[in-house]
C-alpha cells in the first residue's frame, strides 16, 4: 500500500521523525495503527452506550447533575 501525502504534511513528518531519532515510514505506520485501534476502540464504546440507551440503563438529568456535584464535593475535599 502506498500513502502520498501532501508536502506539507509530508515535511512535518520527516520534521518529526527526525526530532525523534526514528524514520519516517516506522512514524506513520505507528500513527496509523493508534488512529485506526482508537477509532476501532471508539465505534465499540459507541455501540455500547447505545445498547445501554436500548435496555434502558440510562440516567435522568437530575441524576448526572447529583453525581457530578458529588465528584466535585470530593475533589474540594481532598484537594
Amino acid at each position: 500500500m502506498e500513502v502520498h501525502l501532501a508536502p506539507d504534511l509530508q515535511a512535518k513528518l520527516l520534521r518529526v521523525a527526525a526530532e525523534r531519532g526514528r524514520d519516517a515510514e516506522t512514524l506513520a505506520k505507528e500513527a496509523i495503527e493508534r488512529f485506526v485501534n482508537y477509532d476501532e476502540w471508539f465505534l465499540s464504546e459507541v455501540e455500547r452506550g447505545l445498547s445501554q440507551i436500548e435496555r434502558g440503563e440510562v440516567l435522568t438529568h437530575e441524576e448526572v447533575g447529583a453525581r457530578l456535584e458529588k465528584l466535585l464535593l470530593e475533589k474540594q475535599s481532598s484537594a
